[in-house]
């Protein structure tokens, strides 16, 4: 009975009463509930490792001075492949392979910047203020590094494990040596401030009156309705699935952000008087026109939903899939081995790649999640084909620092993929044809090798082959969101059909419509959408009059 903790409890409930009364969620929340996983960074006592240089020293105590120069990178590592790949849990490890100590080594080796790149826009969208919350790790400071992380970052622990970590890209010591860990560092703040119970429902004090609806529950969303519900608004987000989280419930699988985690913090949104009105799509179950009627701002985070598709003959065939429909169905499909019955909009029937010769074509997050996802159903082989050609090990001379490096990486898919099959499954320079079939059902597909001339994609003849297949998971990107919402409101919209509103003002071509994430700007990642988000709340705050 710690009697901090006895005073936190007191306050919420002090708050309870002006945030919707004993609303059922509310008595569903328990700083105790903590996912399997959440409590990753609780450390060990065992005696504290021995401290060394990178060129082998042991040292009495670490020197922060000098950090980036002594101490070398070490990373937190996921599970062994030969383990993750027998189930859905989490890549992460269970146990933290890194003890207190070698995080406090490698929050050393954040430097004195004296302009700290990680936290610009080449950096940090949303602009956390990694050396300081380092230096507060550095310190033992845990709560206060929490409370810094905190303050820009609505949702770290999803940052923490789905980012690729633009910061560490525009990091200084990068320059010269390899980038500070800060993905690790803030995957153990907020694994540690759960774990301790220092993350809790914070209802706001008072109401304003005003009514905001949040069209999409995504990452943009989810830290908008967050924003706003903190400035006293009435926030209702609607979503046309099951569940809330959007991109974080349905398109990033479980492996790679597990549902617990994102439901712990829709619990904790709830909690704080955020309502959800799930299984409604807006402009089918409820007009744009009465939303608008029914509120005084309306802010649209729909995210980016119509895929590229690859329009070359024998596309009809059965056996080519998007990826995302990939996804959202084997998600589907775990929630309901969890709970034991069939959710409404799912038909019972997944994209199973299970004997399959599977061919991922595309890149990015979400071909490596296709990748993991097929491998963990146990697919006979995988390859993943991409257009252009194998990306350097370092920096080119045209892709200099701090700008994001496009170069040679291997992400978990690949390490399972090379794990199982003997080698990385990634095909480069490839082009596909056409894809070859018989009885209406896929067999191989066709390709020719590519090389880059003068700019362009040329074709190298004679080097046409056709790969056996019985999967195709096309993951190319998004190129728009959908078209009711925009055509309903009467929005404008932009040259790439995003929905037309200035980056920094949100407003769209209606008056009280804003719109933010991937639905305005293009498909992008997380901590874009968080960014846009947070903004996006400020300029719908300002047009309800706050200040």
């Amino acid at each position: 009975a710690n009697p901090r903790r006895r005073c936190e409890q007191a306050r919420f409930a002090e708050h309870r009463a002006g945030v919707g009364g004993d609303r059922p969620m509310l008595s569903h929340w328990s700083r105790s509930a903590v996912p399997r996983r959440a409590a990753l960074r609780v450390f060990s006592s065992k005696p504290a490792l021995e401290l060394k240089k990178r060129d082998g020293t042991i040292v009495a105590s670490l020197n922060k001075n000098r950090g980036f120069i002594d101490y070398e990178r070490s990373a937190e590592p996921y599970r062994p492949p030969a383990e993750r790949l027998l189930d859905w849990a989490e890549i992460n490890l269970a146990a933290p392979a890194h003890e207190r100590e070698e995080l406090k080594r490698q929050t050393a080796r954040c430097m004195d910047c004296g302009t700290p790149f990680c936290q610009t826009n080449t950096g940090c969208p949303i602009h956390n203020g990694i050396p300081e919350f380092n230096a507060l790790v550095f310190a033992g400071r845990w709560q206060d590094a929490y409370n810094n992380l905190k303050s820009t970052n609505n949702f770290p622990e999803f940052t923490g494990r789905v980012c690729p970590a633009p910061c560490e890209g525009a990091c200084v010591a990068a320059l010269v040596d390899s980038a500070v860990t800060i993905k690790n560092s803030e995957y153990a703040i907020i694994s540690k401030a759960y774990a301790e119970g220092w993350v809790i429902p914070e209802p706001p004090k008072s109401r304003s009156g005003k009514k905001v609806a949040v069209v999409g529950s995504g990452p943009a969303g989810l830290a908008a309705a967050d924003m706003l519900n903190r400035q006293g608004h009435s926030v209702t987000v609607y979503e046309r699935d099951e569940k809330p989280g959007g991109l974080l419930m349905y398109g990033i699988p479980n492996m790679k952000l597990e549902k617990a985690n994102v439901q712990r913090r829709l619990d904790l949104l709830e909690a704080e008087g955020i309502e959800f009105k799930c299984n409604v799509e807006v402009g089918k179950d409820v007009s744009t026109k009465e939303l608008q009627a029914q509120h005084d701002a309306l802010l649209l985070t729909v995210g980016s939903t119509l895929p590229n598709d690859l329009k070359i003959p024998g596309r009809e065939l059965e056996g080519v899939h998007f990826a995302m429909e990939f996804l959202r169905k084997n998600q589907y499909a775990l929630f309901t081995d969890r709970e034991g019955k069939l959710k409404s909009q799912w038909s019972g029937t997944k994209v199973d790649a299970k004997g399959k010769n599977v061919i991922v074509i595309g890149g990015g997050d979400t071909g490596t999640d296709c990748i993991g996802t097929s491998l963990r159903m146990h697919c006979k082989s995988l390859v993943n084909f991409e257009l252009f050609p194998r990306p350097p090990d370092a920096r080119a001379p045209h892709n200099p620092w701090p700008a994001w490096p496009r170069i040679y990486r291997t992400d978990y898919g690949h390490e399972e993929a090379a794990h199982l099959q003997g080698a990385d499954p990634r095909e480069f320079s490839i082009l596909s044809k056409s894809f070859i079939g018989t009885d209406g059902k896929l067999t191989a597909l066709k390709t020719v090798n590519i090389r880059v001339e003068g700019g362009r994609l040329v074709e190298i003849e004679g080097s046409e082959r056709e790969w056996p297949c019985d999967l195709v998971i096309l993951a190319m990107g998004f190129k728009s969101p959908e078209a009711l919402i925009p055509s309903q409101l009467s929005l404008e919209l932009d040259q790439r059909a995003n929905f037309k509103a200035k980056y920094g003002e949100y407003a769209t071509s209606v008056e009280g419509v804003f719109a933010a994430g991937d639905c305005r700007r293009g498909q992008s990642l997380v901590v874009w959408a968080i960014n846009e988000g947070r903004e996006a709340a400020a300029k719908v705050h300002t047009f309800l009059g706050g200040k």
